[in-house]
């Protein structure tokens, strides 16, 4: 059985790094992403198949998740050149684990039903640990059960958990939700509801405040209904789904049951399927000041649309802790109708520069700005 799961893990990576388009090539055509004046983008890392979330260490090392391979990575940047020098694979055989975190000395690890515990990694990426098993009562759906997980300014690990459909109702109180729970993993109790599948958020740097992307329902045509940026001021808040999208449309189904203005409307509307993902506030100082504090997404790009939207990273800008804007800021994988790259995450390093990680093609990019 162990050799059957080993050989089945090398075709999927075969997979991934050989017939998805330029998997990891040193040769992705990145001179073709259009981006502001004075930013520059490089490559930062190749050959880390399906990298999704990304989570960096104290000491400089990058975890990088994965959804289809079921690994989760290490990557060394260790002469400091902004290109790293090695990939190492520190789990293997996990369940969809997509994102990573870190805390006190330990990267935290989501798998569809569990959260996973990685003691001293730093210390032992060449010899990893034995997980412990922080948490494992999640539901076991695959559907929109990939997780994205972050520690929030209270010190508590939030963890969503997405609709287990395109749009249904379930009595599980669970699903479409944002739950949090204590480091040792009691818990967890629902933070926000009505939230279809959210896999990227952050915390306002000032106001403490989360801010979240939710990927909208599917089947409702090609502009309908909008992704959300949403803003969740307080524990209990409720977002609408699967009752009413974007904070205006009600569903074709549930939408007779409970009104649009019983809900929190979005912060803003983003494009319609573009499957807003990774988010970050950018907390840096090597960009322009008037980027400071304002809201970075990872847009991975359509699958339910005529003409392909997405495959790009935009900016949504704050001001008076609202949202006032929604812009490109930097794009091109999507070339022709067809994507040679899908953006999955952002992270801001200490530097300044802005990571993007890219499941598609293998690879994560540095953003840099320079006058």
């Amino acid at each position: 059985m162990k050799k059957s799961r080993i050989i089945a893990e090398m075709i999927v990576l075969v997979f991934l790094t050989f017939c998805a388009p330029t998997n990891g090539s040193p040769g992705l055509p990145i001179r073709q992403i259009q981006l502001p004046p004075g930013f520059k983008i490089s490559l930062f890392a190749n050959k880390v198949p399906n990298a999704r979330s990304m989570a960096l260490s104290p000491r400089g090392a990058l975890f990088v998740g994965t959804r289809r391979a079921g690994r989760v990575y290490a990557v060394l940047d260790r002469n400091h050149d902004n290109q790293a020098d090695e990939v190492l694979t520190i789990a293997r055989e996990l369940n969809m684990p997509n994102r990573v975190a870190f805390r006190n000395g330990s990267l935290f690890v989501a798998e569809v039903n569990r959260i996973l515990r990685f003691d001293q990694i730093e210390n032992r990426l060449g010899d990893p640990p034995e997980p412990v098993i922080v948490y494992d009562g999640f539901p076991r759906d695959k559907h929109h059960g990939w997780k994205f997980i972050r520690f929030g300014p209270d010190g508590m690990l939030y963890v969503p958990v997405g609709a287990p459909c395109n749009v249904c109702e379930k009595d599980d109180e669970r699903y479409a939700t944002i739950t949090r729970m204590a480091l040792s993993g009691t818990g967890p109790d629902i933070f926000a509801h009505g939230v279809r599948n959210s896999v990227g958020f952050d915390w306002h740097p000032l106001t403490k405040e989360l801010w979240f992307t939710d990927n909208g329902r599917d089947w409702m045509g090609d502009d309908l209904p909008p992704d959300e940026l949403n803003r969740a001021r307080q524990k209990g808040m409720h977002f609408g789904f699967p009752y009413c999208h974007g904070g205006r449309i009600p569903d074709p189904k549930f939408g007779k049951k409970r009104r649009c203005d019983e809900f929190v409307p979005p912060a803003m509307e983003l494009g319609s399927h573009v499957a807003s993902l990774g988010m970050r506030f950018y907390t840096g100082k090597m960009f322009p000041d008037n980027y400071r504090n304002q809201i970075f997404i990872a847009e991975h790009g359509s699958w339910n649309r005529s003409v392909p939207i997405g495959y790009r990273i935009t900016l949504v800008r704050i001001q008076n802790n609202r949202a006032i804007s929604y812009d490109v800021f930097a794009e091109g994988w999507l070339e022709r109708g067809r994507a040679w790259g899908r953006p999955v995450d952002v992270l801001v390093m200490p530097d300044g520069a802005l990571l993007v990680s890219d499941d598609h093609a293998g690879a994560i990019y540095r953003i840099g700005y320079q006058e």
